[in-house]
């Protein structure tokens, strides 16, 4: 089985290599490795071209944003699964792809996911948020509640049947995207396991007016794809408070 896992990345020296290393350290050894660059200027580029004979797929070229980025991934990605890892962040270690092989080759299922923790951007040893996840039911969704996107991989075919991200979103076009593939009864299996680390400071909260936009685009999501309004998205966000106190 191949797993294709995309980044996409505009203007992040800082982290892109960590990404990168990330990925390419895994254990699994179907894997294929598409960047997306969003023809960047910092010097970005040149810290990929480092690794091109690594990546299976690089592109560089302007883009419309996050997804935009990640729908250009999609369009390139040739593998059964797909999944992504943003510039910032980490897998949780060296076995976490084939781990999640190991799932999708037990289980019937067209997706698989974990847990996920927040880490300082300067020392991803330490945890600041852990976000637990559990068994999915489509319930779950009306109660503000979805796996954390960045762990999920899924099988290319859902993308194939249910479409990509809504470049009408600027923050919250996992969620929206989440929402839609759950809703339709896909069958998915839960990890548990921490399968992803993320830096602090993402796009969805590195300031208010972003908290602002994301809490508008989550009602936007929960509306279009006809889950729920705003008690759920009071209940969401009321959620994520849980996070800040478990540690492990």
């Amino acid at each position: 089985m191949k797993i294709s896992i995309i980044t996409s990345v505009y203007n992040n020296k800082e982290t892109i290599e960590d990404a990168i290393k990330s990925v390419l350290s895994q254990t699994y050894e179907n894997i294929e490795y598409v960047v997306v660059d969003g023809g960047s200027s910092d010097g970005t580029l040149d810290i990929i071209e480092k690794y091109k004979d690594q990546i299976d797929v690089l592109v560089s070229e302007p883009d419309k944003g996050i997804y935009d980025g990640l729908n250009k991934g999609l369009d390139l990605a040739t593998g059964d699964v797909v999944a992504f890892l943003h510039s910032d962040d980490l897998y949780a270690d060296e076995h976490t792809i084939e781990h999640v092989a190991s799932v999708f080759k037990k289980e019937d299922v067209d997706g698989v996911y974990g847990d996920l923790i927040y880490t300082p951007k300067e020392d991803t040893s330490k945890v600041l948020r852990y976000w637990k996840s559990k068994d999915f039911h489509p319930d779950l969704l009306k109660q503000g509640w979805m796996p954390a996107h960045p762990t999920f991989f899924l099988k290319k075919e859902i993308y194939d049947k249910y479409g990509k991200f809504d470049l009408g979103f600027k923050i919250a076009g996992d969620y929206d995207f989440m929402l839609r593939v759950l809703s339709k009864g896909i069958e998915v299996k839960y990890l548990p396991e921490v399968i992803y680390k993320m830096r602090v400071g993402g796009e969805s909260n590195k300031s208010l007016k972003n908290i602002i936009l994301k809490s508008k685009e989550d009602l936007k999501a929960l509306n279009k794809n006809d889950i729920g309004g705003v008690a759920t998205l009071l209940i969401k966000n009321f959620s994520k408070v849980g996070q800040f106190l478990k540690k492990s």
